[in-house]
């Protein structure tokens, strides 16, 4: 059954709340603006939900003044001297002209070139270095669910990408597909199995709880640590300016 969405507004503070087949309510409070996403049990009425989250106003308001403090992350401008990341390693991106159509290459370990008409604007090289990538996930992932589709004992029909602003990915269970979020190419490989290890156990156990910990902890002895870096990785800041 899909997860039911709408939005109320509790003291002024507008929220979203997604209903779900889960035990417990879950709060959240995201960058850069402090949107507030409340994730509760399908069971619960629209009174007792705003009870709840009225009595948790104060760690909601807390959250949200930290959250709008903080200097939103530079906007990288495809030039070079930026860093960007690819699987948890920092390269300095060298812009370089020519005569052809965009490429993208890791050179001498700690270059990445990017090569590009002259006047190529901001938002084409951006498209140019996100298709890359794209590619280097698609290498990087089938192996994966192949290795883990034999030790799990499920089967994914399909897995795609696509960018994704509060998820590092999603599993249709009806469908059995995974969808992974492209910034998860930037992220340590090891952050990126897991992801694609935790939508894998959803096609055995729907929710989040002691039977899906339990499989992970069989599967992935130390996905706790992988969990606790994404956690503290925006799934899409742009948060390296030029080297330095």
């Amino acid at each position: 059954m899909r997860a039911k969405q709408s939005r109320i507004e509790v003291h002024g503070i507008p929220i979203e709340v997604v209903r779900k087949n889960i035990k417990y309510i879950y709060f959240n409070v995201y960058p850069p603006d402090g949107r507030v996403r409340v994730a509760a049990p399908r069971r619960l009425d629209d009174e007792a939900l705003r009870l709840a989250i009225v009595s948790r106003l104060g760690w909601i308001r807390r959250q949200r003044d930290t959250v709008q403090a903080q200097d939103p992350p530079p906007r990288l401008e495809m030039v070079t001297g930026e860093g960007h990341s690819y699987l948890g390693q920092e390269y300095r991106l060298v812009v370089v002209e020519h005569d052809g159509p965009p490429a993208v290459d890791l050179m001498n370990g700690t270059n990445l070139e990017m090569r590009v008409r002259p006047g190529t604007e901001r938002d084409e090289r951006e498209t140019a270095l996100d298709g890359w990538y794209r590619q280097r996930l698609k290498e990087l992932v089938p192996p994966m669910i192949s290795t883990w589709e034999l030790a799990i004992g499920v089967a994914v029909a399909e897995w795609r990408i696509k960018k994704m602003k509060t998820r590092w990915g999603t599993c249709n269970i009806d469908a059995r597909r995974i969808w992974l979020n492209l910034h998860l190419a930037k992220m340590p490989a090891a952050c990126l199995e897991y992801i694609v290890v935790h939508e894998m156990v959803h096609l055995l156990e729907r929710r989040h709880n002691g039977e899906f910990r339990a499989h992970m902890d069989r599967l992935l002895p130390q996905w706790r640590v992988q969990r606790d870096v994404l956690n503290r990785a925006s799934t899409d800041s742009e948060r390296h300016g030029p080297n330095r």
